[in-house]
């Protein structure tokens, strides 16, 4: 048996422990790293160690520290209500709201993690107050994020469209930012469906004189709450914080914070809110890193109101960095033994074109779960350049194909994006909140790249 395949088998039964006993998926894949990587691929510490996520272990510590302190002094419920507020009480139109603004950012040039580090604490931290999906509310934010990806300007499209110039390829700047959009807006609009969003529009609106009135009257937990379609989250996800499984307005009206005047802006409130300001200047002006301007921003909140953030240390999501740091590191043992080069080339070299470019969409999608999105898509589009010299594929749609396999597939917990959505969020069941993001991601990884193949590479676009 090949190095390559014990490789693989190592890690499906490191799924099969994680998923059968209760140990940390991420503290298997440490000891799976340092099996396989000492005794098959004769790797030496520094080898093994290569491959240890260190910028995404600083942006998980970093983001979950920095908006934990923000929960603890109230900041989070302040931007929660005026969320509200922006799309008058509206609760259903906040999902899109994140959707619209990850994708805004990445558009105008903001790499996904950062733009999903900056909005999903707060995308998340919404749902738990109004007892939203947070799976539903975790797919909008990283969805939007992947729809603007490839815009010409952004991140991403500048990369894979420099990779086509530079193979001499057919491109497409506005296919490939237009077909990245659409398929994310359409999976956004499946999701939101799937996950109780047409419940949340039948709730109606949540207003400040509905809530004052009643917390004045005292009837917001006293009051009978009858039975029907509301705020109840879908099935597999994680039910509203309320204590009554309630489904009305009233419900709705239960879970809101309260009116402005109860969460004025306090000093803490006030530097908190600028320092999350100043971290999206930093990422996205200044290119900074993300990890180390959110834990530099923390300390000095931390210094200067101790007591609010006293517990805000153990909040970090130190179960979540060790699954996602211990993973990552085992998918870099496979990288440096070139396991993922050895499965890439052997179906580059199959001989039917279009079975051959439906398997690298599937690698794509399977590898970029685990590994980094721009990275697979820089050595899958060079492996495909062979066939596509032929001329029995269209190159345009074969790069889409691979640009969209290659990223929808980030809401998976292993990926930057799927770990940032898992870290953030408050008052879950984390571990079933984690085998969720895994079914999800497994859907996407499933049926997305043969969709997209179907749509793009079939017909022969370019």
């Amino acid at each position: 048996m090949s190095p390559e395949l014990i490789s693989i088998l190592v890690l499906a039964v490191v799924f099969v422990i994680a998923t059968t006993r209760s140990i940390n998926m991420g503290a298997l894949a440490f000891a799976a790293a340092f099996a396989v990587g000492t005794l098959v691929a004769d790797l030496d510490a520094d080898g093994i160690f290569a491959g240890f996520p260190g910028d995404l272990f600083v942006v998980l510590v970093g983001v979950t520290y920095l908006f934990a302190i923000a929960r603890s002094n109230g900041t989070t419920d302040w931007l929660v209500h005026a969320s509200v507020r922006l799309v008058r009480g509206r609760v259903a139109l906040i999902p899109w709201v994140m959707f619209a603004l990850t994708g805004a950012l990445t558009a105008i040039g903001a790499v996904s993690p950062a733009a999903v580090a900056i909005v999903a604490p707060i995308a998340l931290s919404f749902a738990a107050r109004y007892g939203i999906s947070p799976l539903l509310m975790g797919a909008m934010v990283v969805h939007g994020a992947q729809g603007g990806g490839f815009s010409p300007i952004s991140i991403y499209g500048s990369i894979v469209n420099g990779i086509v110039e530079r193979e001499k390829l057919p491109g497409n700047e506005v296919t490939l930012f237009l077909a990245s959009l659409i398929v994310n807006l359409v999976i956004a609009a499946v999701v939101f469906v799937a996950c109780g969003g047409l419940r949340l529009w039948r709730q109606g609106s949540v207003t400040e004189a509905d809530e004052g009135a009643l917390k004045g009257r005292g009837e917001l937990r006293d009051q009978p709450q009858p039975t029907g379609t509301g705020t109840t989250a879908a099935p597999g996800t994680h039910p509203s914080p309320s204590p009554s499984p309630t489904t009305t307005a009233t419900a709705t009206r239960e879970a809101t914070p309260a009116p402005t005047s109860s969460l004025p802006l306090t000093p803490p409130r006030i530097a908190t809110l600028l320092s999350l300001v100043a971290l999206v200047v930093a990422v996205l002006v200044l290119d900074l890193d993300a990890g180390l301007t959110a834990i530099t921003l923390a300390v000095v909140l931390s210094a200067i109101w101790p007591d609010d953030s006293r517990k805000a240390v153990g909040e970090i999501a130190w179960p979540t960095v060790l699954l996602i740091c211990g993973v990552l590191t085992y998918v870099g043992v496979l990288d440096e033994m070139g396991t993922i080069t050895w499965a890439g080339e052997g179906v580059g070299g199959i001989g039917v074109p279009l079975l051959a470019a439906v398997l690298l969409c599937y690698i794509g999608a399977i590898v970029s779960a685990f590994a980094s999105s721009v990275g697979i898509m820089g050595a899958l589009i060079p492996l495909a350049v062979p066939f596509l010299a032929q001329g029995e594929i269209g190159a345009v749609g074969m790069v889409a194909a691979l640009a969209v396999s290659a990223t929808v597939v980030d809401v998976s917990p292993f990926s930057t994006n799927g770990a940032l959505v898992l870290a953030a969020a408050p008052d879950v069941d984390r571990e079933r909140f984690f085998r969720q993001l895994m079914v999800y991601g497994g859907i996407v990884v499933a049926v997305v790249p043969a969709v997209v193949w179907l749509l793009m590479v079939v017909p022969g676009w370019g």
